[in-house]
């Protein structure tokens, strides 16, 4: 299985959110630029004129800083340990405090790296300083750079939670005068410029996932495209059952490709039975379960041969599609492909 990543294609999606409002638009790139390779889709998102780039963890960050120029700001938004340290100092990076101790340990550390984030919980109740620790927080000299938060309900723009978590984000982001501002991920960024703040962090949305629950909004392009080799075309009768379990019996003669991917490329298991592969243009459903690096599927009165390629994700099959298929989301899809192999077109790779 193989997966090929359209650079342009992302940074044309960056451009979108970039267009919405007039503030900044981020790039998050966590992990590993959501399955698809944080450093080139990065250093494509730079060329492009992306400056602040999120990620999970320092060694992410790290990583990234190794990618990119010394003037492009990282945020870790997990923060970091004591263990870490040496890690956010020398590769420059932006921590994400997330509460009170970690605001005191940054403190006595040095204030090591790139200045900080405070992370402000409105309503997420996940990461974030709690509303009633931000007189505290106030009171230590941090001096952030940025003060965030993050929508529970980002993606869908009927939802009363969105408009609770901008008041008590209004309310706490009063403590840290002159930090920029940033409540909206992707879906977020779509709620208009009342949320947009001072930066906006879109991630799935770069991908070419739908960043609105219901769908929507400007139009984004499909940045990855997976293909599987056809390995083996045979033809069964009527009654023939297909892979693990014999899950799926053959309702009259067929002909089946067995293509060469599966769960451990990352193609979802749950997508046995009702996933799709597009082969010879043509959409067919996969037939039984999806193992570890074979999948089957109807080629019945296809031309095709070994050798064909078939498409999982594509034209045509696009990745909140799979996703619906598979019954999760986008995000679990893309960044379940970082074991495949993957290779590059357009931007500056």
């Amino acid at each position: 299985m193989r997966v090929e990543v359209d650079l342009d294609a992302a940074i044309a999606n960056w451009r979108t959110f970039a267009a919405l409002s007039s503030a900044e638009a981020a790039a998050v790139v966590k992990a590993d630029g959501y399955g698809l390779g944080a450093a080139p889709l990065a250093r494509a998102f730079r060329a492009a004129g992306a400056t602040t780039f999120f990620v999970a963890t320092p060694a992410e960050g790290a990583a990234l800083r190794a990618a990119l120029d010394a003037e492009a700001t990282i945020c870790v938004l997990g923060g970091y340990r004591a263990e870490d340290l040496a890690m956010v100092r020398d590769a420059r990076l932006r921590p994400v405090l997330n509460g009170l101790d970690q605001a005191q340990a940054w403190i006595a550390a040095g204030r090591p790296g790139d200045g900080c984030v405070v992370h402000v919980d409105t309503g997420m109740n996940r990461l974030g300083a709690p509303l009633a620790d931000i007189g505290a927080l106030a009171a230590l000299d941090l001096r952030p750079a940025l003060v965030m938060s993050h929508l529970a309900c980002g993606g869908d723009p009927g939802a009363a939670l969105n408009g609770v978590q901008r008041r008590r984000f209004l309310e706490a982001a009063l403590a840290f005068p002159g930090a920029r501002r940033s409540l909206s991920a992707s879906g977020g960024a779509f709620l208009g410029p009342d949320y947009a703040f001072d930066l906006v962090r879109p991630g799935v949305g770069l991908y070419g996932g739908a960043p609105l629950d219901a769908g929507g909004g400007p139009p984004l392009r499909a940045v990855a495209r997976v293909t599987a080799p056809v390995l083996q075309i045979r033809t069964i009768e009527a009654g023939a059952t297909v892979g693990y379990g014999a899950t799926f019996t053959a309702p009259h003669p067929m002909q089946v490709a067995t293509l060469g991917a599966g769960y451990a490329d990352g193609l979802l298991r749950s997508l046995s039975g009702r996933g799709y592969a597009v082969l010879a243009g043509a959409r067919r459903p996969m037939l039984g379960r999806v193992s570890m690096d074979l999948i089957t599927v109807d080629a019945t009165g296809l031309a095709v041969a070994p050798g064909d390629e078939a498409d999982l994700i594509g034209p045509g099959l696009g990745v909140d599609e799979v996703a619906a298929a598979a019954g999760t989301l986008a995000y679990e899809v893309l960044t379940s492909l970082r074991g495949a192999a993957r290779t590059y077109k357009g931007g500056a790779a």
